[in-house]
């Protein structure tokens, strides 16, 4: 977990660094755990926004995910972070939002995408 926070700490100060951050809450990261994946079964997080795209992990419920806060349709967890949950998982419910994670669990990080029917809020 350690190495997790370290990742998104020095992830956030490269962004800061390189002015890759034009909205205040660009570098802040949401953690949203999987829900609701049928018995059996996990998430995949894809390369891409699609489920044909090169599968990069699968997680199974009960993971907490790093969000970026981005989603498909112009969504930012951030944004709508305020509304009930119900309404929070309703608006990403058919769209795919970006997460921060290590797929190989060797330190190195990379950006990928999960359905949001199977994240939720905390």
């Amino acid at each position: 977990m350690k190495s997790c926070v370290r990742a998104a700490l020095a992830f956030a100060v490269a962004a800061a660094v390189l002015g890759l951050a034009s909205q205040s809450h660009a570098t802040v990261f949401a953690a949203w755990p999987v829900a609701g994946v049928p018995l059996g079964d996990t998430l995949n997080a894809r390369e891409y926004p699609s489920n044909t795209s090169q599968m990069q992990a699968a997680y199974p419920n009960g993971t907490v995910l790093q969000m970026t806060g981005r989603c498909k349709g112009g969504i930012n967890l951030l944004d709508i972070a305020g509304q009930p949950h119900r309404q929070q998982r309703q608006a990403i419910r058919y769209r795919w939002c970006e997460i921060w994670h290590d797929p190989a669990r060797n330190g190195h990080f990379v950006a990928g995408w999960v359905y949001g029917k199977y994240i939720t809020p905390y």
